[in-house]
């Protein structure tokens, strides 16, 4: 890897663009921008693997929002959830508006006539999640033929949550692209083979691989019963006074575990899909802000939360997937800051433990709290085969015609005929086996 530069001004950026940063404090480049920008300028496609928080929006928004104040046309970013979206639409929006250009956020959950209007205006640079965009693709009320430049941002994300057709079907419609920018902590093979279908000769940055996880974050894992985690969690939020962000698998559990936290006294919301639009962003400007100390998500529903004074990351379940740990406690540790990331596991989820370790390359540090019984790491018994009585054997039975009737064997002697039944055939039968005569004659 290149050595990174202090500043931004050896990456090939405009006087002008140089200028806006240099009024958002922007100085220092991070690894990704470092290695994206200069490319992306060039106007050649990129696949970039990075973990979440990284600069990875910057990464590609000051090179799409140069070339667009240059060249004209429009981008099209597309990014797997609102909250995500609307952190891009808040990220770009310094950089726009020196440039006198907008941008349009196109996401469910909010009524479609005042997007419809924006889309009216020809924003040069759309932000949209797959599904809702293709809504307004198959009514017509958006047109993607000036799209110059196409980003996919998290597009493993999007993959996971099933939005690969939606992404291949959109990709049709855009018929002058001129460049591609892929963005995705991970690289499966269903995102590769979308890349090598509509990107030419990708350019690949890799600034961390597959399971990195931050330097400045610790990890420690406690391995508790599922009936103690509560308690576990109410001694952890009294000895850690900062914000905290708390992962559950399921949408109940986060409402559940919302309501017992703001039972000891402690101020938390929630966040998930049975949320809407505006109470999740309610509760995420709430959390930035302060109103909440405390922050409850699920996986999907936490991509886009961008808070960079996260102190405390607790995986109340483990993830449905180990690659999904890495994106969790990416959410503290940022911006060089120290952070702090627990996760809560019952004995027999040994196996998923050893699944997040090989993934990382690490084994976490087990811990326990004085006041909550610890419990041993096992590996889950497997049932029992049932014990099968032996077969009996079975008895003969006659085979039944299509009539339902049993089929007779018929007698040895009886005339086999294929045939159609003549009248010489059906007397025999009706008459049975004759009997054998005797040969010669009876004596006198």
């Amino acid at each position: 890897m290149n050595q990174i530069t202090e500043t931004f001004c050896q990456l090939g950026i405009s006087p002008d663009m140089l200028a806006v940063l240099q009024k958002l404090n922007f100085h220092t480049p991070t690894p990704i921008q470092h290695q994206a920008i200069p490319v992306a300028l060039e106007g050649k496609d990129i696949m970039g693997i990075a973990q979440t928080g990284t600069g990875k929006t910057m990464a590609f928004g000051i090179p799409a929002v140069q070339r667009l104040a240059c060249g004209g046309g429009q981008a099209l970013v597309l990014v797997p959830t609102r909250e995500l979206a609307t952190q891009v639409h808040d990220a770009l929006a310094p950089l726009l508006k020196p440039f006198r250009m907008k941008s349009a956020v196109i996401i469910g959950g909010v009524k479609i006539g005042g997007q419809i209007k924006d889309l009216k205006a020809r924003p040069d640079i759309i932000i949209a999640t797959p599904g809702r965009l293709n809504d307004h693709l198959q009514q017509k009320t958006v047109s993607l033929e000036k799209v110059r430049l196409v980003i996919l941002d998290e597009a493993d994300r999007m993959f996971d949550m099933g939005f690969e057709p939606q992404v291949r079907s959109i990709l049709k419609y855009v018929t002058k692209k001129e460049q591609t920018m892929l963005f995705s902590a991970t690289m499966p093979p269903a995102i590769l083979k979308l890349a090598f279908a509509h990107m030419k000769l990708p350019i690949t940055i890799e600034i961390a691989p597959t399971g990195t996880t931050t330097k400045d974050v610790s990890q420690e894992l406690f391995v508790v019963k599922d009936t103690s985690k509560t308690d576990l969690l109410h001694l952890l939020l009294r000895q850690y006074r900062g914000t905290v962000l708390i992962f559950t698998r399921t949408k109940s559990r986060a409402s559940s575990v919302t309501r017992k936290i703001r039972r000891i006294g402690i101020t938390a919301a929630e966040i998930h899909s049975n949320r809407s639009m505006s109470q999740r962003k309610a509760a995420l400007e709430g959390f930035k802000r302060g109103q909440y100390r405390v922050l409850v998500a699920t996986d999907i529903a936490a991509r886009g939360i961008d808070v960079s004074m996260i102190e405390l990351v607790v995986n109340f379940d483990l993830p449905d997937d180990a690659e999904n740990y890495v994106h969790r406690i990416g959410r503290t540790g940022r911006a060089g800051k120290e952070g702090h990331a627990i996760t809560l596991a019952t004995p027999t989820q040994t196996k998923d433990i050893r699944k997040i370790e090989s993934l990382i390359n690490m084994t976490l540090p087990r811990s326990r709290h004085p006041e909550i019984e610890e419990a041993t790491e096992s590996e889950p018994a497997e049932a029992p085969r049932p014990v099968r009585a032996p077969a009996r054997k079975a008895k003969k039975t006659r085979k039944a015609d299509k009539t339902g009737k049993a089929k007779r064997k018929p007698a040895k002697d009886a005339p086999q005929n294929d045939g159609p039944l003549t009248p010489d055939v059906a007397f025999a039968r009706f008459r049975g086996p004759r009997k054998r005569r005797r040969s010669g004659r009876n004596k006198p």
